[in-house]
């Protein structure tokens, strides 16, 4: 059986969007998934599968979302090797502000890489590794440039987190 790390995309947005953890492990328990945790209300979720493609895990785990609560949850699911060479990439950056990573669904071309990379200021700096982005950042994140929004314009759906949370998962499920 393999491990995933699922990290799903807007949900506890609003009145609409509302998707408890007690919710989420049912759900991925109803997908097929053992051994379910959830790390905070953010939508972080570890768990056991059989199936061994990406892809598939992602397509089980969309569709027992949306049966549970009604609407669309994208879906971004690593390995736990995979979270942890995240967190030790950020390592090398050495950044003092806010440092976020925007996980991505697929990996981008180099076109798409190149054209985030571009968008970078000397305040604002995005370093694409794999499926992660790393995106250093000022002290405050509601004014930044390079946001999810603009990861996504460009290298396809992906979701945020702080740099934290992805240190404290790696070193939780890692």
């Amino acid at each position: 059986m393999a491990t995933y790390i699922a990290f799903l995309r807007a949900i506890n947005l609003g009145a609409k969007r509302k998707f408890p953890k007690d919710a989420i492990r049912a759900a991925v328990e109803a997908a097929g998934g053992t051994e379910v945790e959830t790390y905070i209300n953010t939508g972080n979720v570890r768990f056991g599968s059989t199936l061994r493609s990406r892809a598939k895990v992602e397509a089980a785990l969309e569709k027992a979302f949306r049966e549970d609560r009604g609407f669309e949850v994208p879906t971004i699911v690593f390995t736990p090797k995979e979270l942890v060479a995240i967190a030790d990439e950020a390592a090398a950056y050495g950044h003092g502000g806010r440092h976020y990573v925007s996980l991505l669904k697929q990996i981008p071309s180099a076109a798409a890489v190149a054209k985030v990379e571009e968008a970078s200021t000397a305040d604002e700096v995005a370093k694409v590794g794999g499926r992660a982005v790393h995106l250093l950042l000022g002290d405050n994140y509601h004014e930044a440039k390079l946001t999810n929004a603009v990861i996504e314009k460009h290298l396809g759906v992906a979701t945020n987190r702080n740099i934290t949370v992805i240190r404290a998962l790696a070193d939780k499920w890692g």
